[in-house]
């Protein structure tokens, strides 16, 4: 059987540097450290933090009574106000946001501060498009599905600017900025998708589309993960959503010629290699 793993599997330079804080933190802290949501979307990684004595913060309630500790905030970033309310406790902050996120901050303020109304093309319930919407204005607008483009409030000749979640799927995000400019909207694209998103999707994609069996391998609250399982589901049926190798059933790839493998940016190379192992792949 031959096994063809994505090169661009599991952590990402934003995780990976995320994660690493975090256990620095651990290492050197006389104090509390906490991280604002889980630091990143996998279960494992979260465990084990939590068993360090790492504990997650969920609500700007529980910060704001915070009179001393170390507060990590996740690589997904957060908005203004959380900066706002750290601020004024007795916390001090370590910023894990990813640089690439960082960035689409900065680009929603310059786009603000010059009149035009920023769309986020993302997904409105995930930490980072919430983040990217506390740093824009009260206008912004957020759009999951190429669907909604025609039911927007917006009048025509109104500049816009749209920015994209870091992990969104890019070819969706290609085929809704079509659809704005047939719309024949006034409009500003900055392709904010991070280069090794569309890299691991690219790469999954190709991979996909040469084999019997894909696995994907990802938390199932990874949205990165969730994306790269619809693009290597449309080039082959025959794909797998697992998040552990708990979750893995190794005759899935009992007699195929071929499997692929890849896994979301916030999937340990333990993981992998743990499933690399059960399946009785070893990774070349």
């Amino acid at each position: 059987m031959e096994v063809i793993v994505a090169k661009t599997a599991g952590f990402c330079f934003g995780v990976k540097r995320a994660v690493k804080q975090v256990y620095e933190q651990i290492e050197k802290a006389k104090e509390p450290v906490y991280t604002y949501g889980p630091i990143i979307h996998n279960r494992e990684v979260v465990r084990d933090l939590e068993e360090k004595g790492v504990k997650v913060l969920d609500t700007e309630e529980e910060l704001g009574r915070l009179s001393s500790g170390t507060v990590i905030i996740r690589s997904h970033g957060v908005g203004r106000r959380v900066y706002q309310i750290l601020e004024g406790s007795g916390a001090e902050i370590v910023d894990a946001t990813c640089p690439f996120v960082k960035k689409i901050h900065r680009i929603v303020q310059e786009q603000e501060a010059q009149g035009r109304r920023v769309i986020i093309i993302g997904d409105p319930g995930h930490p980072e498009v919430q983040g990217i919407r506390g740093w824009a204005g009260e206008g912004t607008l957020v759009v999951k599905d190429i669907s909604q483009v025609d039911d927007l409030p917006i009048k025509q000749g109104e500049p816009l600017s749209l920015v994209a979640q870091t992990t969104f799927n890019y070819k969706k995000f290609q085929d809704m900025v079509e659809k704005f400019e047939k719309k024949g909207y006034d409009i500003i694209v900055l392709n904010t998708i991070c280069s090794a998103t569309q890299e691991r999707q690219v790469e999954a994609s190709h991979i996909a589309s040469m084999v019997d069996v894909m696995i994907v391998i990802g938390d199932r609250k990874s949205s990165n993960s969730q994306k790269l399982y619809e693009i290597c589901h449309e080039k082959c049926k025959n794909t797998y959503f697992i998040q552990t190798v708990g979750d893995f059933n190794p005759e899935c790839v009992n007699s195929v010629r071929n499997v692929g493998i890849t896994a979301g940016a916030s999937t340990p190379e333990q993981i992998i290699e743990e499933v690399h192992a059960n399946a009785g792949i070893k990774r070349v």
